[in-house]
Order: C-alpha cells, then sequence, then structure tokens
C-alpha cells in the first residue's frame, strides 16, 4: 500500500497494490500492519458501508457526523468512477474551508483517507458506481448533518452534466451558514 499526502495534510490517497495475471487480479483494500509500517496509523474502522448511485452525475453530500459520533472514512469505488471530496471544517485549522478532490476508480484501485472533522461528498461520473466504505464509528442519526454540495467552491465536474441529488442534499443549508461542531486540535 502506498500513502500519498493531499494537498489537505490529514486527507491521504491511499493506493493498495494489486496482483493479476490472465484472470484478473487480488489486493487487499484494507492492511493495518502494512499502512502501519508505512507510518500511517488509522483509527479503529467499527463499520462498512456499500453504495450504489445508478445515474451518471449523481451527488452525495456534502455529508457529515458530529461527535460524539464523527466518523472518519476510508472510501473506495467497487465499481465505475467518482470523483470524492473531502472539505476541511475545523474549525481552527490552518486550511479551514479548504477542499480536495480526488477521482477513485475500480479501475485505478485508489482510496481516499478522510478523518472526522471532514465534509464528504462524492459525483458518479459512470453509471451503475458502487462506493464502499469504511467507518470508525457507527451510524448515529442524531448526529447525522449535512452542507449544500455547491456552496463550499468545490470545482465539481459538472460539464454537460445535470446533477441527480437527494431531498435532503438539495435541503441543506449552505456552507456560510453552518456552524461547524468540529475544532482543529494541533497534535492531529
Amino acid at each position: 500500500m502506498i500513502a500519498t499526502p493531499t494537498n489537505l495534510p490529514d486527507v491521504l490517497m491511499i493506493t493498495p497494490r494489486r496482483f493479476g495475471d490472465h484472470r484478473g487480479f487480488v489486493s487487499e483494500s484494507w492492511n493495518k500492519a502494512t499502512l502501519e509500517a508505512e507510518g500511517v496509523y488509522l483509527p479503529e474502522f467499527v463499520q462498512d458501508n456499500h453504495s450504489l448511485s445508478r445515474e451518471v452525475g449523481t451527488v452525495r453530500g456534502l455529508h457529515f457526523q458530529s461527535p460524539p459520533h464523527a466518523q472518519g472514512k476510508l472510501v473506495r469505488c467497487g465499481r465505475g468512477a467518482i470523483f470524492d471530496v473531502a472539505v476541511d471544517v475545523r474549525k481552527g485549522s490552518p486550511t479551514y474551508g479548504q477542499w480536495v478532490g480526488e477521482t477513485l476508480t475500480f479501475d485505478n484501485g485508489k482510496q481516499l483517507w478522510i478523518p472526522a472533522g471532514f465534509l464528504h461528498g462524492f459525483m458518479t461520473l459512470e453509471p451503475d458506481s458502487e462506493i464502499i466504505y469504511k467507518c470508525t464509528d457507527h451510524y448515529a442519526p442524531e448526529c447525522d448533518g449535512a452542507v449544500r454540495w455547491d456552496t463550499c467552491g468545490i470545482d465539481w465536474p459538472l460539464e454537460g452534466i445535470t446533477p441527480v441529488l437527494s431531498d435532503k442534499d438539495a435541503a441543506a443549508p449552505a456552507f456560510a451558514d453552518f456552524d461547524s461542531p468540529f475544532t482543529y486540535e494541533a497534535s492531529q
């Protein structure tokens, strides 16, 4: 596994090695010991989620789960392709309000580590895209929140695409009206 920093220091691109032949490939999508040997220490994962988005341009997010059930997520694309996004919303962070976006595909096998304290969202780039992600806390509906996807200055790849949104995401508050429940801790 190769862990590469993004332009947001706490968000990492993690690329597992693939071993292939004429039959296909095998890959360890998660290996705690391998990452720790690379100096990457992630929190314990307690839940795996799997999501299917049928239409190109489906936008899910920008979501977060507030303390005491804040979630970090390790996101990968199981089929198709997505543009995956993280926005730093930790009050006091030197990168507060900044975002990073990465294209995750079945073919490239890349994963994005998004720690707690970041908004998360994605847009599908191919039909029937599947997203698989590990979470560091269980889903807690009372801590579930969202910020409107188009209010953080993200350069979504929307050329010729009309976004497909849920009612919840379409009605989410704008980033300018968002009072973040997260605080930056320099020791992170």
